[in-house]
């Protein structure tokens, strides 16, 4: 009997997290809006941002099979093709225009810039399993992206010295290489070991799982915005259009081109284009600038998590499974 009620419980659990997944891109907005009206509590939950993060890769690798969270030998000059693209070419070209604009030293133009060097954000997998995709290549570009992050800076660096040492950012994508191993590898081991995580039950459970974690992450992210939004200015504004339109904008077009030439993998290439870890680079910049971004930053967030309402239905349309 004991066994047989602990059993329901673990299925009601299980129910629930699923359930939770279901309705996935609408908690991502109640996310949101709890971080912006909430600032006293979003302070409150910004520690538990990186651990949190750590959490959502652990249930990314829980969520595909082990071979799928690495590049094969074949596939991997593709991969490598696509993080060259996205981490040196795009902000590369962005500088080229920046300086034509003689924006390159405007927060703004820095924060652009920042979010296209940037490797995939931690939770892109997630996202993209909300958005209807497969979230193996976003994991894969995950964690090429992020190793090679110390080699891809070089270009922007040079080319836009506003940045403090490289050193540190070298240093900050090696602690996130780090993490990535150790929380991907145990869920890896996990996942390998229990059989109920590869059925549908398990599944819907990890899925309720992530959707639970990305909605408490960015409740720690939003602490810098809801004053913003509290008391608007016209520079609000239109970093509140910059990000939208850098998001949305990279999606659609990644969309639109990968669906052709990777349909399998275009609604998690779609996804990794606009939702980057621009955190990452926080640490290397001069401590006023950082400061002025932080408000960049939490917007940044708005179009990331709305990705998966306004992304699924062009995925589904576009890309189709």
């Amino acid at each position: 009997m004991l066994r047989s009620g602990g059993a329901r419980r673990g299925g009601g659990v299980s129910g629930a997290l699923a359930a939770l997944a279901r309705h996935g891109r609408l908690v991502l907005v109640a996310g949101l809006v709890v971080g912006a009206l909430a600032p006293g509590l979003a302070r409150a939950m910004a520690p538990l941002i990186f651990p949190m993060i750590a959490f959502l890769l652990f249930l990314a690798t829980l969520r595909v099979e082990m071979r799928a969270a690495f590049p094969g030998r074949r596939t991997l000059p593709r991969y490598l093709g696509v993080t060259l693209a996205m981490q040196v070419a795009l902000p590369v070209a962005a500088i080229a225009g920046l300086w034509a604009l003689g924006a390159q030293a405007s927060i703004l133009g820095i924060g652009v810039v920042l979010v296209l060097a940037a490797p995939p954000m931690t939770g892109s997998p997630g996202l993209t399993i909300l958005a209807g995709g497969d979230p193996a290549p976003a994991l894969r570009q995950l964690v090429l992206g992020t190793a090679l992050l110390p080699l891809t800076v070089l270009p922007v660096f040079w080319l836009l010295p506003v940045f403090g040492a490289p050193l540190v950012v070298v240093e900050a994508a090696l602690r996130l290489l780090a993490v990535i191993a150790l929380a991907g590898g145990a869920g890896i081991c996990l996942r390998a070991r229990v059989a109920w995580l590869r059925g549908p039950a398990g599944q819907g459970a990890v899925d309720g799982l992530i959707t639970l974690a990305m909605a408490v992450v960015v409740v720690g992210l939003m602490s810098a915005v809801g004053p913003a939004l509290m008391a608007p200015t016209p520079a609000l504004w239109a970093t509140l259009a910059a990000v939208f339109a850098l998001g949305f904008g990279a999606q659609v077009v990644t969309l639109l081109v990968a669906r052709r030439r990777a349909p399998g993998s275009a609604p998690a290439l779609a996804v990794i284009a606009g939702n980057r870890n621009l955190a990452l680079f926080l640490g290397a910049l001069p401590a006023e600038t950082a400061a002025a971004l932080l408000l960049f930053v939490g917007l940044y967030q708005l179009p990331m998590y709305l990705t998966p309402l306004v992304m699924a239905p062009l995925i589904r349309r576009l890309a189709p499974a």
